[in-house]
C-alpha cells in the first residue's frame, strides 16, 4: 500500500513535468530561432485576415521575448480585413522591436489593406517591379461620382503635393460612404506623419484608388528605400536611425543573422477554419448533426461531432464579418425545408426555405474583400443537398411514424386472440401465443374469437369477434 501510495502521484509529477517541458521546448523553439544577434523574417503571403493577424502580433511579441534586433515583413498581398489590418497596425506601432516591411520578391504588390501596414511600418521598403496603393474601402467599390476607375492615376502635373484634397468629382456622394472614406483618410495620414512619409499621396490612394510602383514610391517619399532581394535591404538598412515608443534607434545589420519564422500550428489552425467556406461547412454540419441528435436522442456521435462543429464555426464567425442577417436567412431556410416535410402542400415552403437558405449564405460574409466570400457553387450544392436531406429524410420519418404500430401497449389494441374456455364476465384469453387475463359483458364458447378492445393494467378487455372463426 505505500508503495502504490508514492508511485501514483510520482507518475503523475513524471507526466506533468514531461507536458511542462515540452510545452517550454516547443515555445523555446519558436520564440529564439538562434543565439546571438539575429532578426525576424515573416512571410505575409495573400489576403489578410485573422489568421495574418494572430501570426505577425504572437511573432512580434516573440521577437520581443527573444531579443531579435529586427522583425522583416516580407510581403504580397492583395489586401483583406480592416480589422485584421488595424491589428497589425497596431502590433507594429507599438512593438520595441523595429519592423521593415518588405515588398517582395518582384512582382508582388502591397495593395489595400497592405498600404497601410507599409506606411504604418518604421522601415518601408520594396522590391524592383512592385507596386503598393488601391487603398480606397473595398466595400465602397468605385467611388459614387468620380467618374474613373478606382486604380486611375491623374494625368502628369495633375498632382500637387501641397495638402490640396483630392477634387470633389472625386468624393463620394452619400453620408455613410464619406464617413468611411474619410476615417480611412485621417488613418492613413496619420500613419504617414508618423513616419515622415508623403500623407497627400497616402489621402490620393484612399480617396481616388491611386497606386505606385516601387521607384515613383521612392521618388516620392512614400517608401524609404528600395532593394531587389533580403541581403540588399540587409545592406540598406544599416545606420539608419528608426523611432521606437522608447526612443530612437540605429539599426545595426551588418552581422544580422535573420532567421524565417514559419506559421505555427495555432495560426495554421486558425488559418484553416478562417477560412469562409469552411466555416460555412462546419456550421452546417454542427446544425446537421443537432437535428439528427434531437431526432434520434442517444445516437451520441451526431451530437458530439454537431456541437465540436458548430463551436469551431461560432468562433470562426468570431474573427470574421459575418452579417446576421444571413445567418437568420440560412436558420429560416433550414426550419422551412423542415417545415416542408410535416405541413401537407405543394412544395412552397420547400422553395421558400432553399430561397432563403441560398440568399442567406451569399451574404452571410459581410465584406467584398477578395477571398473572403462563400463559393457559389459550394452554397448550391449545400442548398440542393440539404432540400433533399431535410425534405426525403425527415418524410420518410413521418411517413413511419405514421404506420400502425406493431409493438408495445398500443399494438394490443384490436388484436385477435380466442377464448381458452367458456367463460361470462371474466376468463383467459390467447392472444399472439400469450395467455392473458380477460373481461368481456358477453358469454364467451371455448375457442370463440376475440377482438381486443382495451387494456385495464394487465387485464384485457374483450369482444366476440363475429367476422372471424378461430
Amino acid at each position: 500500500m505505500v508503495e502504490r501510495s508514492i508511485t501514483h502521484p510520482s507518475r503523475v509529477t513524471l507526466i506533468w513535468l514531461g507536458l511542462l517541458l515540452l510545452g517550454l521546448w516547443s515555445h523555446g523553439m519558436a520564440a529564439v530561432p538562434g543565439t546571438g544577434r539575429f532578426g525576424l523574417v515573416l512571410d505575409m503571403q495573400g489576403s489578410i485576415g485573422p489568421a495574418t493577424a494572430d501570426y505577425v502580433g504572437r511573432a512580434l511579441s516573440r521577437a520581443e521575448v527573444g531579443g531579435a534586433e529586427l522583425v522583416i515583413l516580407r510581403m504580397d498581398t492583395p489586401g483583406g480585413l480592416d480589422t485584421s489590418m488595424r491589428a497589425i497596425v497596431k502590433a507594429i506601432t507599438t512593438s520595441t522591436v523595429p519592423v521593415v516591411t518588405f515588398v517582395a520578391p518582384s512582382g508582388s504588390r502591397a495593395a489595400s489593406a497592405g498600404t497601410y501596414i507599409l506606411y504604418a511600418s518604421h522601415v518601408a521598403a520594396m522590391a524592383p517591379g512592385t507596386n503598393l496603393g488601391a487603398a480606397t474601402p473595398v466595400e465602397l467599390g468605385g467611388l459614387p461620382g468620380s467618374g474613373k476607375p478606382d486604380s486611375a492615376e491623374p494625368k502628369a502635373g495633375a498632382e500637387k503635393e501641397s495638402g490640396k484634397t483630392a477634387s470633389p468629382a472625386a468624393r463620394p456622394a452619400d453620408a455613410k460612404t464619406r464617413k468611411i472614406v474619410n476615417d480611412a483618410v485621417a488613418y492613413l495620414r496619420s500613419l504617414a506623419k508618423l513616419r515622415g512619409r508623403n500623407a497627400d499621396w497616402a489621402e490620393r490612394a484612399v480617396r481616388e484608388g491611386a497606386s505606385l510602383g516601387a521607384e515613383d514610391a521612392l521618388a516620392r517619399g512614400v517608401i524609404d528605400l528600395i532593394a531587389p532581394d533580403l541581403p540588399t535591404l540587409k545592406q540598406g538598412l544599416d545606420g539608419r536611425t528608426v523611432r521606437l515608443p522608447g526612443g530612437d534607434r540605429v539599426l545595426k545589420t551588418g552581422d544580422l543573422v535573420f532567421k524565417t519564422l514559419e506559421p505555427d500550428w495555432r495560426s495554421r489552425l486558425l488559418s484553416i477554419i478562417g477560412d469562409p467556406n469552411v466555416a460555412y461547412i462546419l456550421m452546417l454540419v454542427g446544425l446537421y448533426g443537432l437535428i439528427y441528435e434531437l431526432a434520434s436522442p442517444g445516437a451520441v456521435l451526431p451530437g458530439t461531432v454537431g456541437v465540436i462543429s458548430l463551436l469551431l464555426a461560432l468562433y470562426a464567425f468570431q474573427v470574421l464579418p459575418v452579417s446576421y442577417a444571413g445567418m437568420a436567412l440560412i436558420l429560416l431556410g433550414l426550419g422551412l425545408m423542415l417545415a416542408e416535410a410535416f405541413v401537407p402542400g405543394f412544395g412552397a415552403l420547400g422553395l421558400g426555405g432553399v430561397a432563403a437558405f441560398v440568399i442567406g449564405s451569399i451574404i452571410l460574409i459581410d465584406t467584398d474583400v477578395p477571398g473572403y466570400g462563400v463559393a457559389l457553387p459550394l452554397i448550391i450544392g449545400f442548398a440542393v443537398a440539404s432540400a433533399l436531406t431535410l425534405i426525403v429524410g425527415v418524410g420518410f420519418a413521418v411517413r413511419a411514424r405514421r404506420r400502425p404500430v406493431v409493438t408495445g401497449r398500443e399494438e394490443l389494441i384490436g388484436a385477435p386472440g380466442r377464448a381458452i374456455r367458456s367463460f361470462d364476465r371474466a376468463g383467459s384469453v390467447r392472444v399472439h401465443g400469450e395467455v392473458w387475463a380477460a373481461r368481456t359483458d358477453a358469454m364467451l364458447e371455448e375457442g370463440q374469437a376475440v377482438r381486443v378492445t382495451g387494456r385495464d393494467g394487465l387485464v384485457l378487455l374483450v369482444t366476440p369477434d363475429k367476422e372471424r372463426r378461430v
